[in-house]
């Protein structure tokens, strides 16, 4: 301890407490700061996106969920079936033909056109369409059973993105970001990117990442595919930095007078916060989307000087920026509106998903090396996954595979998933998820409780009822979880 001649008193002594200090000390101008934080420290709890406290000590702090848009086929991807290869050829016995899409062209069994080998110390079998992704399988949990109800794309899409087969309800982002907030002040805490190559969006456009009936704050921020991702980044050339924020100070003013009259409109308060985050995203978000900060080694890693990968791998290295800087959900969507476009291989299932295995492979294996590299694997959660699976039969006069809702792939690593694990089964063929049966909402509730988030507990009231993301079902699916 430093010892203060007999007519000063010590710090410890002469001040009751910091505060005391910081109002005496430099003629009060400590004080001044104090105050000033206070403020921020107040405001940000009025923020509808600042962090919560989640229900429990989750592993997840924040999820980036690779969206193969068009539904990728678990029998040529994921879920190996010797038996399908034996069957090739034959009738698939007592097979719905309303089961797909195109009911008129129902042909019989067809083998994979890819070839699968070991990989890992857990022996996962793996396509030839995943040469990098294979290196990654002990870090992935699948699960081989999930199922959905719906052999339509739109329905099918909101299904996986809302728990819902209609539209109107919240996505998994929305109702993550309801219920933890973000931890950055300075940009979206959902993120949402799709195809760059002119291919279109998915199908049910934007209602796949909106809020529904939660406040609009909590819907997905879409990066636009061509010139800026996101618009009004850039301030016009006659507007100060200090008359922007006059003009934001007048609108929160007026804004406020519009939620004292209007208490039960949070439309109000999203309002405001949308106009102030866009202010401070034209600091933050050039900042986080400029990839020229990455090392050489970085870029090559992900495959951005593959001119398969590259828009795809910009993707996948801006959503690593994105969580490395607090973001709580990003989406990437691989493929475009259908059928050619996406992963929906109605024909020649080989060219389709080698088309588009080529494009997200290298990027997607990546992701994971950087993420456990940067240590951001272990509080990051991983999807990879589609909208619905494919037929183990052939699409007669395609070489194709149609809709499949019965059986689904899904991987999921880091986040607290358990890596090098397989859980539940398809059929001997691939048709049907017959061994530990996971729901979309007993999937949905297991992507929350990584998160630490019960799905019984996050709920939010609408038209008198509470509603919630795996409505009245849902079981977390422990088995996957390390």
């Amino acid at each position: 301890m430093l010892n203060f001649p007999r007519h000063f008193a010590s710090p410890e002594t002469a001040y009751r407490s910091r505060r005391a200090f910081l109002s005496t000390a430099g003629c009060g101008f400590g004080m001044l700061a104090l105050a000033d934080l206070l403020a921020a420290e107040e405001k940000r709890a009025e923020d509808p996106l600042a962090p919560k406290k989640p229900h429990f000590a989750g592993k997840a702090k924040a999820v980036i969920w690779l969206f193969m848009n068009g539904g990728p086929s678990q029998v040529d991807t994921w879920d190996y079936k010797p038996d399908l290869e034996k069957r090739d050829g034959q009738e698939l016995k007592n097979f719905d033909p309303n089961t797909g899409f195109f009911n008129a062209q129902v042909g019989p069994l067809m083998k994979s056109p890819f070839k699968f080998e070991k990989h890992g110390q857990c022996g996962k079998m793996v396509s030839s369409l995943f040469p990098h992704m294979a290196k990654h399988v002990d870090k992935m949990a699948f699960v081989h059973s999930l199922w959905s109800d719906s052999n339509n794309h739109s329905p099918a899409l909101f299904k996986m993105n809302t728990g819902m087969g209609r539209m109107g309800f919240p996505c998994v982002g929305s109702w993550v970001t309801y219920g933890l907030g973000s931890e950055s002040r300075d940009l979206p805490a959902f993120c949402v990117m799709y195809d760059t190559l002119g291919r279109g969006i998915p199908k049910g456009h934007a209602l796949n990442w909106g809020a529904g009936f939660l406040p609009t704050v909590y819907q997905g921020t879409a990066f636009k595919p061509q010139g800026d991702p996101i618009d009004n980044l850039k301030r016009p050339k006659d507007v100060t930095a200090d008359r922007q924020r006059e003009q934001l100070n007048l609108l929160a003013q007026l804004n406020k007078t519009g939620t004292e009259r209007h208490p039960n409109e949070p439309d109000f308060a999203a309002r405001v916060e949308s106009y102030e985050l866009a202010y401070r995203m034209q600091m933050a978000a050039p900042d986080a989307l400029d990839l020229s900060k990455e090392t050489k080694e970085t870029h090559a890693l992900y495959g951005l000087d593959n001119p398969k990968a590259t828009h795809f791998a910009k993707q996948c290295l801006i959503a690593r920026r994105l969580v490395e800087r607090g973001v709580r959900f990003v989406q990437i969507y691989s493929g475009g509106m259908e059928n050619d476009l996406s992963w929906d291989g109605h024909n020649n299932i080989a060219k389709n998903h080698g088309g588009f295995a080529a494009e997200t492979d290298q990027p997607i294996a990546a992701l994971l090396e950087d993420l456990q590299r940067k240590g951001l694997l272990e509080s990051t959660l991983v999807i990879w996954g589609g909208e619905f699976g494919r037929l183990p039969i052939v699409q007669k006069g395609n070489a194709g595979r149609d809709h499949n809702p019965h059986a689904i792939t899904y991987w999921l690593a880091g986040g607290g998933a358990k890596g090098g694990t397989s859980y539940g089964a398809s059929d001997e063929v691939g048709f049907k998820a017959v061994e530990n049966r996971v729901s979309i909402n007993d999937f949905h509730a297991t992507v929350l409780h990584l998160m630490g988030l019960d799905h019984k507990k996050l709920t939010y009231r609408y038209n008198g009822r509470d509603f919630r993301l795996t409505d009245v079902a849902g079981t977390v699916v422990k088995d996957i979880l390390a």
